[in-house]
């Protein structure tokens, strides 16, 4: 496991950090955004250390695609949105210094631009729910698996 115990991210996806886990496999870690655009907002990390998706290997890529189909499909059977943005950011935008990919539910007339914002946005109610969408999302999973 090449793991960097400075990242957060590493920590993160290799829970040495408190996290809403909704699944995971030998390669990502997957849980619940802390602060998300929408209930049900994902972030999938890789295990092992990478910065930005140019440095993946295929294994840990391949794993990464598979699971944000997996998740995806989750999502789309849980909350009925009327899409899904799947995003990720490099270089200095990068927040975490670990690479991951968002896997967020949305919905018609919802604006994308203040997801980059550089102030945070109030979720209060989607911060609130966060164990509940944890277990209702790991039950759908269960299904889809």
């Amino acid at each position: 496991m090449n793991e960097n115990i400075e990242c957060l991210g590493c920590r993160l996806a290799n829970k040495k950090e408190p996290i809403y886990l909704v699944y995971e496999d030998d390669f990502v870690c997957c849980f619940l955004d802390h602060e998300p655009f929408n209930d049900g907002h994902v972030l999938i990390l890789p295990k092992r250390h990478f910065k930005d998706v140019d440095e993946l290997d295929i294994y840990t890529a391949n794993a990464i695609m598979k699971t944000s189909i997996l998740i995806t499909r989750s999502l789309k059977k849980l909350f009925k949105p009327d899409g899904i943005t799947i995003c990720q950011n490099g270089g200095v935008f990068n927040e975490l210094s670990h690479y991951h990919m968002h896997v967020v539910p949305r919905y018609k007339n919802q604006s994308f631009a203040e997801f980059y914002l550089e102030q945070p946005f109030d979720k209060k109610d989607e911060k609130n729910k966060l164990l509940e969408t944890k277990i209702k999302l790991i039950e759908i999973i269960k299904t889809i698996i």
